[in-house]
């Protein structure tokens, strides 16, 4: 497993650069053919039109499938069901057309689900591997259940050591949480507080730090999040 480089500094402000990575997963049952065989992952296309272009040329979807019986329109023989082997992700304007240039947008929404702003999405340069600028601690421990009531976590990369030196400055973080049993609020900027970004134009998250030890080995697992739980406030009065 590859490991992209993580700069994070302990509760002392001593730091270290350190590798990061998916954590590996042991799939507990394994999926085979009758003659027992285990089968492979294929590809296909499935459709060379979009429904939605489709629907608005006609009018409605009773009358697209009116117009397909009427026209006894075929598949594309020479494209639909054509394995596919490396792909790429384009984005198309709203007549099918490849957009060329596209302006993403970050919308936020309030905790009912309306929209409260749109602007447009900066591409934050990645902030995890700077040298003279670690991961820090932010000295904010939450406890497990209160962390999982309260944020949605969408990411989870285990740290791991590249040397003897690195495997005791782990080691001594994961037992410290691992004896907390909570987890350590981690971020950028001198108060670690900032947010996270992994990767150039990549989403920003906040970090929080689990450890766990067993004997001699350790887990340490950096958790992402973008998204904040907060209670719906109902209006009384207009509920009455």
């Amino acid at each position: 497993m590859s490991l992209r480089s993580l700069n994070l500094a302990n509760e002392l402000k001593r730091d270290a650069v350190v590798g990061f990575g998916a954590a590996p997963a042991t799939a507990r049952v394994t999926m085979v053919l009758p003659d027992g065989s285990v089968p492979v992952r294929r590809k296909y296309l499935k459709t060379t039109a979009r429904l939605d272009r489709l629907v608005a040329d006609a009018g409605d979807l009773l009358a697209l499938g009116q117009g397909i019986m009427d026209t006894d329109v075929d598949v594309d023989v020479e494209q639909v069901g054509r394995p596919l082997a490396d792909t790429h992700r384009i984005y198309v304007a709203d007549d099918g057309a490849i957009a060329y240039r596209v302006t993403l947008q970050q919308v936020i929404h309030l905790p009912d689900g309306s929209e409260k702003e749109r602007r447009d999405a900066t591409k934050a340069p990645s902030n995890v591997a700077i040298e003279d600028s670690p991961i820090r601690w932010s000295g904010r421990l939450f406890a497990k259940d209160e962390a999982l009531r309260k944020f949605v976590f969408t990411k989870a990369y285990q740290v791991r050591h590249n040397s003897g030196l690195t495997y005791d400055f782990l080691y001594a973080m994961a037992k410290k949480l691992h004896e907390a049993d909570a987890l350590m609020f981690v971020g950028s900027g001198p108060k670690g507080v900032g947010p996270l970004v992994l990767a150039t134009g990549g989403e920003p998250y906040r970090g929080f730090l689990e450890g766990r030890i067993d004997a001699d080995r350790y887990a340490l697992v950096l958790h992402l999040t973008n998204l904040e739980l907060k209670a719906l406030v109902v209006n009384t009065e207009e509920s009455a």
